[in-house]
């Protein structure tokens, strides 16, 4: 029987780059206002201390491009995987306090598009953890 993924040897930029790709632009678009996903972010952050949502919406649009940097180079993947995990913790906080928006009839089988574009984010939480295995494994445990 032929296995031809058995030896497959994936460098992990195959990962990083649309990582990468992904927090960068994103990223980038929250810090000039024209993320689609800008009033959902506002409506997420009203509560946040010390700033406005408008510019907590522009923290979260560079700390997202921080993101994206940092998984462009090895050295800094933990930063990286740091910076990611708090992220995504925010990330996921409009299924549980915006229910309505995130699901329709806020009903938790039936996600929005708003709903499935945060869901969407367990495969790059699952990409993030890929490479931190294969990376931070090496450099911490070593």
């Amino acid at each position: 029987m032929i296995k031809p993924m058995y030896n497959f040897n994936t460098n992990d930029f195959l990962i990083r780059i649309p990582i990468f790709i992904i927090f960068f632009w994103f990223g980038f678009l929250k810090i000039i206002d024209l993320s689609p996903a800008q009033q959902l972010v506002k409506d997420t952050v009203y509560w946040m201390p010390f700033l406005s949502a408008e510019s907590w919406t522009y923290v979260i649009g560079v700390w997202e491009v921080l993101i994206a940097i940092c998984f462009l180079f090895k050295r800094t993947t933990l930063i990286a995987m740091v910076l990611l995990f708090l992220q995504m913790s925010g990330t996921f906080l409009p299924l549980l306090i915006l229910p309505e928006i995130t699901f329709q009839n806020s009903n938790p089988f039936l996600p929005t598009l708003e709903g499935q574009y945060i869901i969407k984010n367990i495969i790059i939480i699952t990409a993030a953890l890929m490479i931190g295995r294969t990376y931070l494994k090496v450099k911490i445990f070593k």
